[in-house]
């Protein structure tokens, strides 16, 4: 009865370390152009209201039965609201779900902070498209940097 229940509150578990599906950097041009500048490494970003800076779009990644992870480096000064990661994926003939990383949301200001934002796929489950955002909320200035997308399957 007892393991029963453990695996159940466990979740689901890797059948191998995360593979990197692809980095994006500086050389990579992002969706969103306004607002949005190259600053060495990275992007950086002031707004006076919220937003959503639509960074990049990976179409058929071919993974399915796995959690896929949008990580990146944030950093914040004077950041009146939140700021974090969203991730969305659309499925052929169900439209776009999302996973939002209010759980490593920033405010206020910040150094660089690591944060990720899962989004776990079931077997059968193929997105053919992938975005990767950057939400805020409020006004300030934020800047992003190292941006990833990981897959880990699941036994």
């Amino acid at each position: 009865m007892f393991d029963w229940l453990t695996n159940i509150l466990q979740g689901p578990k890797p059948a191998g370390p995360p593979r990197t599906i692809r980095l994006f950097g500086v050389a990579d041009p992002t969706i969103t152009r306004d607002g949005l500048v190259v600053e060495k490494e990275g992007w950086h970003a002031e707004f006076e209201e919220a937003r959503t800076f639509l960074l990049f779009e990976l179409p058929a990644p071919g993974v399915e039965q796995a959690i896929l992870a949008f990580r990146a480096k944030l950093r914040s000064e004077e950041l009146r609201g939140r700021a974090y990661l969203e991730m969305w994926c659309r499925f052929q003939g169900l439209g776009d779900f999302f996973s939002k990383g209010y759980h490593h949301a920033i405010r206020g200001t910040n150094g660089w902070v690591s944060v990720e934002t899962p989004f776990y796929l079931k077997k059968g489950q193929r997105p053919d498209l992938i975005k990767l955002n950057l939400a805020a909320e409020g006004s300030g200035k934020i800047w992003i940097k190292e941006i990833e997308l990981l897959y880990t399957p699941l036994k």
